[in-house]
């Protein structure tokens, strides 16, 4: 893979900008773990290696099981994961792969029956912002 830009470097203020919103998510209140959950299966949708790396390693050191983290990328198929986080997930591949699956009503209504109006809409943010976290890892093709 050839060398891309260092975009951090090159363009602080839009490392600073990304930083911010990571900065107003972790005043959310939205569980570790979870966090850690939708930034890995988004990354795993993005194909974004470096994310994949280090989401997968920050989610094993929130708690999350080996089981679980093997089983992410498949989770509708197991048992492993609570109608809350499958809510969640639900929302994080329709969100991230929006020109097939746009935002579909019943994965919002889903999500509207375990969490506040509040979390749902942090909870989007954070889809948001590891879709944009990814696009600058592959985009600038950065490794783990």
């Amino acid at each position: 893979m050839n060398a891309r830009i260092a975009w951090a470097q090159k363009s602080p203020e839009a490392y600073k900008a990304m930083v911010g919103l990571e900065t107003a998510l972790a005043r959310t209140g939205l569980d570790h773990s979870l966090m850690e959950l939708i930034r890995l299966r988004a990354s795993q949708l993005n194909g974004c290696a470096y994310c994949v790396n280090m989401h997968a390693n920050d989610a094993r050191k929130a708690g999350e099981t080996e089981t679980r983290l093997q089983t992410l990328s498949v989770w509708a198929e197991t048992p492993f994961f609570d109608a809350k986080e499958k809510a969640v997930l639900a929302w994080v591949e329709s969100l991230t792969q929006l020109s097939t699956h746009h935002a579909p009503q019943d994965q919002y209504e889903a999500l509207l029956e375990h969490y506040s109006e509040a979390e749902v809409v942090n909870i989007t943010l954070a889809i948001a912002t590891i879709n944009a976290w990814n696009r600058f890892g592959v985009g600038f093709a950065m490794v783990p």
